[in-house]
């Protein structure tokens, strides 16, 4: 079954918590803390298999969870760290963050890896805040979340040429002919359910990889038919191959097909329609296709090849004149540098540490930082609990909380936290 798209939940493993122990053996005075820190939490990473060319694999994974750090022990022993969680896909999968709509990654190469969830850091025992004002802290840190993702994963085809067209024009045929590869051919519309992706080689020796598309129709791009299932695996493309069905056997005029199509790359995306293209006149055999052929060349300005695909004449010229092509085009860069994750990260600021809402008199303070804090927090120390409660002061939330006009004994809430407020 081939697969090209699909949702899923990635659950980094959060780290190990930090331990609390001190020193205590004889003839050892004053020993002082002693409790090691926690191992980190296994991140998720997906890695480029190219033995893979569907997302089948991942469809039937819902949810994907990390391993959770080990915690730190007594005599200051860390924990070990949980082993990292790697899923293989195939060549050319890109994967979004699902919430913001931005790239995290486009694995484009054989070697392509990335982390898509990162494991939480394990928590500092309390060794790690021994300090000369405070030589024996009764505190330690617990693990830090792992992060927490619905990605949207998709597969775009790696291929050098794109063949598209109406369907039955001969599309599958082509590829064929010219490759090992072995398309479903039939004299009906939708023949082609899934992309077919060939290598091809030229009569002087070069090679390049073929996509056959399954079939646009007017409207793919706003969900008609199939093509816009498929019109993603056309962005990779260095270059575009349109097959025009030239006899009219079907009662289409060719030119009216090929302005039909270009229309819906276009709305696809308009780097589509920039891309070189050549036309491939298929039908060449049947009668009313030289007089076609005639008419379409006076309206049309890319370079048009006159084959007969079904008994694989004129191919081999086709083959050198795209081979030429994909020589000169330069790798497709799918995305610009705004559109990916990591780039937002250096470019604009860092978000607000938290926020605050009134909700039936109830302060709540939210935010990734603050949430982050509180999970991190050891309530059973006293030491621990004041601690988190300077870090809060120490980000302004008693500052926002008191220009809010709260009042003495009004309850705040952090999470499942919930305390009144006293200046």
């Amino acid at each position: 079954m081939f697969i090209d798209e699909t949702l899923i939940k990635v659950i980094a493993g959060s780290g190990g918590d930090g331990c609390t122990a001190f020193r205590r053996e004889k003839f050892v005075p004053m020993g002082g803390p002693f409790g090691g820190n926690g191992g980190n939490g296994s991140s998720i990473i997906f890695k480029v298999d190219t033995g893979l060319h569907t997302l089948i694999d991942l469809r039937y994974m819902k949810t994907i969870k990390g391993k959770k750090g080990e915690n730190g022990s007594g005599k200051n022993m860390d924990g070990k760290n949980a082993s990292d969680i790697i899923i293989k896909v195939p060549q050319g999968t890109v994967v979004t963050d699902y919430d913001t709509n931005l790239i995290i990654a486009d694995l484009k190469d054989i070697d392509s890896e990335v982390i898509v969830a990162k494991g939480g850091r394990g928590g500092r025992g309390n060794t790690a805040f021994k300090t000369q004002s405070n030589p024996a802290p009764n505190f330690s840190e617990n693990g830090e979340p792992g992060e927490e993702k619905v990605l949207k994963v998709e597969l775009k085809l790696l291929a050098d040429v794109g063949l598209v067209g109406l369907p039955s024009v001969g599309k599958s045929t082509i590829l064929s002919k010219v490759s090992k590869a072995k398309p479903k051919i039939a004299d009906y519309h939708f023949t082609t359910l899934t992309p077919n992706l060939g290598v091809v080689k030229t009569k002087d020796g070069r090679s390049f990889t073929m996509a056959d598309l399954p079939g646009l129709i007017e409207g793919a791009s706003e969900g008609v038919g199939l093509g816009d299932k498929f019109l993603r695996h056309i962005e990779r493309t260095k270059v575009i191959a349109h097959v025009v069905d030239m006899s009219g056997l079907e009662g289409r005029n060719p030119y009216s097909d090929f302005v039909s199509i270009n229309k819906e790359l276009e709305k696809f995306s308009p780097k589509l329609i920039k891309k070189p293209m050549i036309v491939i006149a298929n039908k060449m055999d049947i009668e009313g296709a030289k007089k076609n052929l005639e008419e379409f060349k006076k309206k049309v300005k890319c370079d048009v090849y006159e084959v007969k695909a079904i008994s694989n004449e004129g191919l081999d010229e086709v083959l050198i004149k795209l081979a030429d092509l994909v020589d000169k085009e330069p790798n497709t860069q799918l995305y610009e540098e705004g559109e990916y994750l990591s780039h937002v990260l250096y470019k604009f600021e860092e978000e607000k540490p938290f926020d605050i809402k009134v909700v039936n008199g109830e302060y709540i303070i939210y935010g990734d930082k603050v949430e982050k804090m509180f999970k991190m927090t050891n309530f059973q120390s006293e030491e621990g609990i004041n601690r988190f409660i300077r870090k809060l002061r120490k980000l302004g939330i008693d500052d926002k909380l008191e220009s809010m006009g709260i009042e003495e004994g009004a309850i705040v809430k952090i999470l499942d936290f919930e305390f009144e407020y006293h200046k």
